[in-house]
């Protein structure tokens, strides 16, 4: 871990937030391949898995400048502020991109995710009989996910915990796209989108001095929801970072090698052609979750038109999510030599 940074390398830090954050908000993008390919994904890991039983006395005793310099806490602050920075500034971009150029986006993603495999890969000497296993196992995991069937919307409070904890594994594992796992749990559009501008309308209001939404229970419901949903997120957070810590070191080149076949299988997720199914009545009409929103049923994956002119440009936007990777690899190593 590095004990002193410059102020450029605070600033980076904070744009790395940034990406992780629009990342994780993205179904089939994975912050945590962000960490990796930036380089302080094993930073990130080691950093979480400071905050233990040690780190709550040092907290709790009022020793605040040990539990901050304990947890690598200049690191873990700056990039959490460049996510909750994200989540209302990036991903309202990307929100809005997902609903009017949605197949140029996956396909940025989708080339991103192949240059990430690349990054990942290329340096990567130890096959061997267990790590060809591991990363089978890997690739077929990541298949597997990419094609179950998403269930309905949950509210129940024990069921959001969960799904806190859940989601927060496309921060810790490289490939598992954390926002995919709330689709196939039913509950994405609640705890992405309804409780995050909730906060967000709620903040605003505050700004302005309008506590008008102490009034209204709709409002206070989804705030409730997304207080639980977050305590998981921490909960799930730390717990898989000492998991994936004691993995790491002593598992290294296997765990590498899961990574990248998940990865890999992973790529069915962010497949650019593909077309949103939403669960009907037998008359034909959508049927609404209890925010009126439709219920994703599956995904329909189909094969490129080469005679579309929008496939061509999908396929630019794949070699230009390609070279962003292959650029940030140049970039690294060139900064590297200077240091």
């Amino acid at each position: 871990m590095k004990n002193s940074r410059t102020l450029s390398d605070k600033f980076f830090l904070i744009i790395k937030g940034l990406c992780m954050g629009a990342a994780n908000k993205v179904p089939g993008v994975s912050g945590g391949i962000v960490a990796y390919v930036g380089g302080f994904y094993e930073e990130f890991i080691y950093s979480l898995q400071k905050v233990n039983f040690k780190a709550i006395k040092l907290l709790a005793s009022g020793r605040f400048r040990s539990f901050y310099s304990y947890t690598n806490g200049e690191f873990l602050s700056l990039l959490i502020l460049g996510m909750l920075v994200s989540y209302f500034s990036i991903s309202k971009v990307l929100d809005y991109f997902l609903e009017t150029k949605e197949l140029f986006v996956w396909a940025s993603f989708f080339g991103m995710i192949l240059g990430s495999i690349y990054f990942i890969a290329k340096d990567f000497n130890h096959w061997n009989k267990k790590t060809i296993t591991a990363g089978i196992l890997g690739l077929l995991v990541g298949i597997s996910i990419s094609f179950l069937s998403p269930a309905r919307e949950n509210g129940n409070l024990i069921f959001i915990f969960f799904c806190g904890i859940i989601s927060v594994s496309g921060m810790t594992l490289p490939g598992l796209s954390g926002s995919f796992i709330l689709i196939l749990l039913g509950n994405y559009v609640l705890l992405l989108v309804d409780s995050v501008n909730a906060l967000y309308d709620t903040l605003s209001e505050i700004l302005v001095g309008n506590f008008s939404f102490l009034e209204n229970s709709k409002r206070l419901n989804t705030l409730k929801i997304l207080a639980v949903f977050t305590a998981g997120s921490a909960v799930g957070l730390v717990t898989l970072s000492h998991f994936l810590s004691f993995v790491l070191k002593h598992y290294k080149h296997i765990t590498t090698a899961v990574i990248i076949g998940f990865i890999t299988g992973s790529l069915g997720v962010v497949w650019p052609w593909k077309r949103t199914l939403f669960l009907t009545s037998d008359d034909g009409n959508l049927i609404m979750d209890s925010n009126q929103n439709p219920i994703i049923k599956n995904y329909e994956r189909y094969l490129p038109q080469l005679e579309s002119t929008e496939t061509w440009w999908a396929l630019f936007f794949i070699l230009f999510g390609i070279f962003i990777l292959i650029g940030l690899d140049w970039y690294g190593n060139n900064r590297e030599k200077k240091v």
